[in-house]
């Protein structure tokens, strides 16, 4: 099979045997036309790829980052920029691993790669938790914002409002999840950007045109110590989108271009998340909630704006978020299982009712988020494409410089500070809620 094949199956002889089939089907492929690329894989433009990356990065951070920025004071704006830089670099870090091979199409794969099937198995693990945590946050936020809309409304259920309004929107996600066919979803999910955007145009118009003002300039400490862990927690869940980058770096028709698109996504994002951070710190000071949504006065019509909008975006996207956590269960079971039809409701109805329960037991967004950004988001996003790098370089006898591999030990070393303070404080802070 030629030149590659002989030192990749040196490196690696545990590789998937769907990959290896990939990298042959490649391979026919460019003894007919070395100058043609994949319509399939390569038919996204750079402004498309350019949206779709804005898309991803930008997310439930939004609401979060003034909290964030409470919990940690006026200097930990620093630890936020310090991240949306180290995310950036390991970002690219991404790409290179993408360059090193054409069977690389996932995140899954570059771990493959990098260590064997036990990379594999660690990426994936990371990967579901994350999405799983995700979309459990997703029921979280849909009932804080709920309640806040109708804190008088009684659904007939012997329990508070909130936790009504979780099962109340787990019983209207139902129907979605149960539904294969989500390409209508995928265009309303799509509008995330607009939605971060339309979102923080409403919220600066409370500001500025409903009476709430932006006086809080010196409400608390410029550097909260206690506050830090989940500061930066935090903040690593704003920039938690990397295991999505393979796949829009792999759709892109000209990708040497994807290093731009990544670096003008992330400066944009990273002014919407500072922007957002600063006003609605200045509009509530200490007294913000782990949504700013949540602040806002619910009978002015930009407030109703910004939270119709907070409640519908989570629900377009929780069912394409989810699909591949569904798709890797069933993955569990013999085909007789997966080709029965009763048993896919089944394990999208389990699915959903387990993430219920844990939003029933821990309703506690700004600390739940907290400990997804610290525990998962600070590894996949950080972590893993330095360590990845780092291997693969080293197999393919291309280590980088003194100066670029001390940069990627100190992402390391952070990536592991966050994950390790991070998690302390979020569990501590959940158990505290618990027992309170």
């Amino acid at each position: 099979m030629g030149r590659m094949d002989g030192e990749y199956g040196s490196r690696i002889s545990c590789l998937a045997q769907p990959l290896v089939e990939e990298l042959e089907a490649a391979k026919e492929t460019a003894a007919k036309d070395n100058n043609q690329s994949s319509l399939e894989e390569s038919n996204t433009s750079f402004f498309k790829t350019l949206f779709n990356c804005a898309n991803t990065i930008l997310g439930n951070g939004v609401l979060i980052v003034p909290y964030a920025l409470a919990a940690g004071g006026w200097w930990s704006l620093g630890l936020l920029f310090t991240i949306s830089a180290a995310a950036t670099y390991t970002s690219l870090l991404v790409k290179r691993c993408m360059e090193v091979d054409p069977r690389i199409k996932s995140y899954t794969h570059i771990g493959e790669y990098a260590f064997g099937e036990i990379g594999k198995i660690i990426v994936s693990i990371i990967l579901y938790t994350d999405l799983y945590m995700v979309t459990t946050g997703f029921l979280i936020l849909e009932g804080d914002n709920l309640n806040n809309l109708f804190p008088k409304l009684s659904l007939g259920i012997p329990i508070d409002g909130k936790s009504s309004f979780i099962i109340l929107v787990a019983l209207v996600l139902l129907p979605i999840v149960l539904f294969d066919n989500l390409s209508i979803l995928a265009y309303i999910s799509a509008t995330g950007v607009f939605a971060s955007i339309l979102i923080l145009v409403s919220v600066v118009w409370v500001g500025v045109f409903d009476g709430v003002g932006f006086h809080h300039v010196e409400d608390s400490g410029f550097f909260k110590w206690k506050g830090i862990p989940t500061a930066i927690s935090l903040y690593m869940l704003c920039y938690s989108s990397h295991p999505v980058f393979p796949a829009l770096y792999t759709s892109m028709q000209k990708k040497h271009d994807f290093s731009k698109v990544l670096l003008i996504c992330f400066t944009l994002s990273t002014f919407i998340y500072v922007s957002m951070a600063v006003l609605g710190y200045l509009m509530f000071g200490s007294s913000v909630e782990s949504q700013i949504t949540l602040n806002l006065p619910t009978d002015k019509v930009s407030s109703q704006i910004a939270i119709y909008t907070t409640l519908i975006t989570p629900i377009a996207k929780y069912a394409l978020i989810l699909k591949p956590i569904v798709i890797s269960t069933e993955g569990w079971f013999s085909n007789e299982y997966q080709n029965s039809k009763c048993f896919k409701v089944t394990i999208r109805i389990v699915l959903l009712a387990s993430q219920v329960v844990i939003a029933l037991a821990l309703p506690y967004f700004g600390y739940f988020m907290s400990l997804t950004g610290a525990l998962l988001c600070s590894t996949a996003s950080l972590t893993m494409p330095c360590l990845c790098y780092l291997k693969i370089t080293s197999t393919n006898n291309s280590r980088p410089g003194f100066i670029q591999q001390l940069l990627i030990w100190c992402i390391v070393f952070l990536s592991i500070a966050i994950l390790i303070f991070g998690t302390y404080t979020s569990l501590v802070d959940i158990l505290a809620e618990i027992t309170h």
